[in-house]
């Protein structure tokens, strides 16, 4: 007879368990063990099924590599993140919250490839077609090899493409697309397995492209099931701060180039812009230096941006002084602001603290801690760093400066920006940074610093 194993199975990971239960016991989802049937338990053997003519497998050194190179997109940001343009037969999953400028963005390069003599099918299966020509109107995207569809059908789709025959496919959105062919309504976790296959199933047979529009859940992950993820080539998220213009493509997963890559966008009336050059995005620079602002480099990938932080610092009668930052690690700052109190002799304890960056950009690297130290001592002392100065350097809790990934690209960024002095892990602890950093923006003929700082 044949063997039942477990009937209930998580939609999300897989995990099977021989009864019910509210909570995956493997990825702690809640609400995605579901029934998997008498059916789906049964072991069965399986025959092997005969290959034959180009089936069969061949050496790898046979392949073909032309059929594999990028075209690029026309969006050279874009093309930045993706390895150097789109792949034939490869999948893309564009991730994003609501509003971000998806649907935007893929509309631009629908534009581009159809203004290259590429045919292009847009499937809408959130907006009508008069909806998607008005945003293509305004963003200057109208183009005769662009074709628009507005379906929600995954079967009504293929008759499309076999119509259309496209040599770049876009579906927005992947969770609004249903297949009769699974059970449940659009977006459930069935019903987006099912969608993705069926088209990553056609690129692979196809040689085509496709771009897969996929919405976010409340914490920021793709929804659906997780193996959405791993089925697709390319997963990249465009993120953004709704407060401001600029947005950010970053590869999350890339089979076909680096995953340290990150594209800047810009949102405009006439719909999205690239930013090439993003150096003066971040910099807030008056004619004189004001205290409280210091500059560093980070690295977004490969690519070397400078970064203003400042800070402010003031007294307070509370009994708990507030922390409060933006862009920055809270934790992180607690940390320095340790340092400074204990290797610095600045007393912190009873000040109000708050520490930002400009630009709406987040500092995640240990390389801004020099430039977040600074910003406070100089906030703390009204002395102002020069307009010179750029700072990089990982400080550790002995005070000591220690050196940072890229510090010769760091340190070729800055000098391109006009940044002649660098304070780094040179200057060895915290201490001579700040007395150094702290009298640059000074004019000489004034006092010197007091003796905590000589």
């Amino acid at each position: 007879m044949a063997k039942l194993v477990s009937n209930f199975r998580c939609t999300e990971c897989g995990w099977t368990t021989p009864k019910w239960a509210g909570r995956c016991g493997e990825c702690q989802q809640w609400g995605t063990v579901q029934d998997a049937g008498q059916s789906a338990g049964v072991i069965r053997s399986l025959k092997a099924t005969p290959v034959v003519g180009d089936g069969i497998a061949r050496p790898i050194t046979h392949a073909r590599t032309d059929a594999a190179d990028h075209w690029p997109t026309g969006i050279n940001e874009f093309d930045r993140v993706l390895g150097g343009g789109i792949v034939p037969g490869s999948v893309i999953l564009l991730s994003g919250e609501p509003g971000v400028g998806k649907s935007t963005l893929l509309l631009e390069v629908a534009s581009k490839a159809a203004a290259a003599k590429s045919r292009v099918l847009y499937v809408s299966a959130e907006e009508s077609v008069n909806q998607v020509r008005l945003r293509a109107e305004r963003t200057n995207a109208l183009q005769e090899e662009l074709y628009i569809a507005a379906e929600t059908d995954l079967g009504t789709i293929l008759g499309q493409i076999d119509a259309i025959k496209p040599d770049l496919l876009i579906v927005d959105s992947v969770q609004t697309v249903s297949s009769a062919l699974s059970e449940g309504s659009a977006g459930m976790p069935s019903q987006v397995r099912e969608v993705a296959s069926t088209l990553i199933r056609l690129a692979k047979d196809r040689d085509l492209p496709v771009l897969l529009v996929g919405h976010v859940t409340k914490d920021g992950s793709i929804a659906g099931p997780r193996v959405l993820e791993h089925l697709v080539d390319v997963v990249c998220h465009f993120e953004g701060d709704r407060q401001t213009a600029l947005r950010f493509v970053r590869a999350l997963k890339n089979r076909f180039g680096p995953t340290d890559e990150v594209g800047c966008f810009t949102m405009t009336g006439e719909g999205i812009e690239e930013v090439p050059d993003p150096s003066g995005l971040f910099l807030s620079r008056g004619a004189e230096p004001v205290y409280g602002t210091c500059v560093t480099i980070t690295m977004e990938g490969r690519r070397a941006m400078p970064v203003e932080v400042q800070a402010l610092v003031t007294k307070t009668s509370a009994p708990n002084p507030r922390r409060v930052t933006s862009g920055i690690d809270a934790s992180r700052v607690a940390m320095l602001l340790a340092v400074l109190q204990e290797r610095v002799n600045m007393d912190l304890s009873g000040m109000d603290v708050y520490v930002s960056t400009v630009g709406g950009i987040r500092l995640t690297e240990p390389a801004a801690d020099l430039a977040i130290a600074l910003a406070i001592a100089s906030a703390m002392t009204s002395l102002p760093i020069g307009h010179e100065v750029v700072a990089f350097g990982e400080i550790s809790l002995a005070g000591e400066i220690r050196g940072t990934s890229a510090a010769k690209q760091r340190a070729s960024e800055a000098k391109r920006l006009g940044f002649d002095t660098h304070v780094d892990a040179a200057s060895g602890s915290i201490q001579a940074a700040v007395a150094y950093a702290l009298t640059t923006g000074r004019d000489p003929r004034e006092a010197e610093l007091d003796e905590a700082f000589r």
